[in-house]
């Protein structure tokens, strides 16, 4: 019976895994729903029934293979959201092509690091969005692409792999392919090709790889396989019941897991519609997006439903159509979790968990579960996965101590792109992944998430977890976001630093708001967890996929208080 008290846990199912490859899910959807909705792009005024999706789909698979990618090649796309991203997505799973997902704020070092990482043979991007010129980004690393006027086939120097570029839009550009020049009707000869190619590809291949954000070092290719992220789509749109009839609002980015697993692949799994409101998250433009296409679900990080609840047009927008949804990356505050509920008609959200590396949900909470369950917890682990707390010495805890989260299962990733001794620095021999966050598992199986455990601050000798300060920080009343992180000190080895936006303000109140929150510590939390620093932001430095960068605000901290000489 002690074995019951340890902290682990298997996702029994009544529902099997897939065992397919998303190319042929992908078909099997478009023949079922064929004449129903599969994406809105509201920004391109593009709207697409699954079977004109399928249809080019299959025409720029078989434009890519005439240009000779073959099975195995790697085709990136950099460009933000867009029905473009989505066609290139199902293209090159249907055709074993490796879609390398690129962040669409990269910039020249980070572009070309990730190419040659992977050896990509394509790449498909974007003109221009606002400030980027990706176009230009790219001639900077390789000035001699812009020579290339007769051919279309590049002999680049710094990107040798790289031989051909796809522009996402109508302008001629010489030694380059314009995307909508690889949507002609294939033949019956090409199509037959695609097919023999799509039917030979086996479900454990890989099939996608995803930077991690390179916090620290050099961002590293996580290999995902048709297994990985084909179940993990399908299991995470069985926890939000979706149906045909739902109409999910993505304004998350598609080059994350969140975008194009949660979302894309949650969607072709069920019959549902993807909806893209803006090429970036724009907060009035996803409310627009929500009324207009009547939607049923709504995704993002909770910045992302602040934003939109504190829009001041919000009150003129009926969401009443809204459901579900799922609030992810970064956790909830119990008042965000509550006002979106009943402001956005969202009884039914729900929260995941999980990271790059295990495509990505490891845990959600179900439609069902208490709002306390939905805001102190991450849900209990996800079908036909195993989760296990382990101490320091790899030792599961019992339930109710903290340890560090590991995940074994159909979603744990192939490990990184070359690069074995980081691959076997996460993944261990039991194939467990270590994911590095600090956990807890309650009697009824319920995971809270305490925090990195490299973002554990040690104060004197003591472990202090940010997120229990930031939780306790949100529930004052002028606090709209909070980050809290460690800078060095001389005495204690850290202290605390809380890094704050506020709801409104101005620059005359911040003495008075800053005591305020001070003296709300102190009376209310242990002296040793009320921070040493106070700060307020406007903005947090933020990655494309709306996560906070603790790591740049550390450093801006560092060198605003001059702390970097005690580091």
């Amino acid at each position: 019976m002690s074995q019951l008290r340890l902290s682990y846990a298997y996702g029994a199912s009544s529902q099997p895994l897939v065992g397919m490859t998303i190319g042929a899910k992908f078909d099997e959807a478009c023949q079922q729903y064929a004449e129903q909705d599969a994406v809105v792009s509201l920004h391109q005024n593009i709207r697409l029934n699954y079977r004109e999706l399928q249809a080019q789909v299959n025409a720029f698979a078989c434009n890519l293979l005439k240009l000779g990618l073959k099975k195995g090649d790697r085709l990136a796309i950099w460009s933000p959201n867009c029905v473009e991203w989505t066609i290139t997505q199902f293209a090159a799973f249907k055709a074993g092509i490796i879609l390398v997902n690129l962040n669409p704020a990269y910039k020249s070092n980070e572009l070309e690091y990730v190419l040659n990482k992977v050896s990509c043979k394509a790449l498909v991007i974007a003109s221009t969005f606002k400030t980027t010129d990706y176009q230009e980004i790219l001639y900077k690393i390789d000035p001699e692409l812009t020579e290339n006027s007769s051919s279309k086939v590049l002999n680049s120097v710094r990107l040798s792999h790289l031989k051909c570029v796809i522009k996402i839009d109508e302008h001629v550009q010489n030694g380059m392919h314009r995307f909508s020049d690889l949507l002609t009707t294939p033949t019956v000869q090409q199509l037959a090709e695609l097919q023999s190619i799509s039917t030979s590809l086996q479900f454990d291949e890989t099939i996608n790889i995803q930077f991690t954000s390179g916090t620290t070092g050099s961002p590293k290719g996580t290999m995902l396989t048709h297994n990985n992220i084909l179940n993990n789509g399908y299991f995470v749109g069985e926890a939000m019941h979706l149906t045909s009839k739902d109409r999910v609002c993505i304004s998350v980015p598609l080059f994350h897991c969140f975008g194009m697993v949660m979302g894309n692949l949650a969607c072709i799994t069920h019959g549902s519609v993807m909806i893209y409101p803006a090429a970036v998250f724009n907060p009035l433009a996803s409310l627009k997006a929500i009324e207009q296409e009547k939607c049923t679900a709504a995704y993002g990080v909770p910045t992302m439903f602040i934003a939109m609840l504190e829009q001041e047009e919000f009150d003129s927008f009926d969401l009443s159509s809204l459901r579900t949804g799922i609030m992810a990356g970064s956790p909830c505050p119990k008042e965000i979790m509550q006002r979106v509920i009943d402001r956005m008609h969202m009884h039914e959200i729900t929260i995941c968990y999980g990271m790059t590396e295990t495509a990505p949900v490891s845990a959600q909470s179900s439609t069902e579960d208490p709002v306390d369950c939905r805001v102190g917890t991450v849900g209990r682990v996800h079908p036909h996965l195993e989760i296990k707390i382990v101490d320091e010495e790899g030792k599961v805890v019992p339930r109710g101590k903290l340890g560090e989260l590991c995940v074994r299962g159909y979603s744990v990733m192939l490990g990184y792109w070359e690069d074995e001794d980081k691959t076997r620095e996460v993944i261990d021999i039991a194939k467990w992944m270590h994911t590095g966050d600090i956990a807890e598992m309650d009697d009824e199986g319920f995971i809270k998430i305490k925090g990195r455990i490299k973002d554990v601050v040690i104060r004197g000798g003591e472990n202090l977890f940010p997120k229990e300060i930031e939780d306790f920080l949100y529930t004052h009343p002028d606090v709209s976001d909070v980050q809290v992180i460690g800078l060095p000190d001389a005495r204690y080895g850290e202290e605390l630093c809380a890094c704050i936006i506020l709801h409104e303000h101005s620059s005359d109140q911040l003495q008075v708001i800053e005591d305020s929150i001070r003296q709300y510590c102190k009376a209310h939390i242990s002296h040793n967890k009320v921070p040493r620093y106070v700060r307020f932001f406007a903005e947090f430095p933020m990655t494309a996929s709306g996560k906070a960068q603790k790591f740049k605000l550390q450093q801006l901290m560092r060198d605003e208080l001059n702390l970097s000489e005690i580091a």
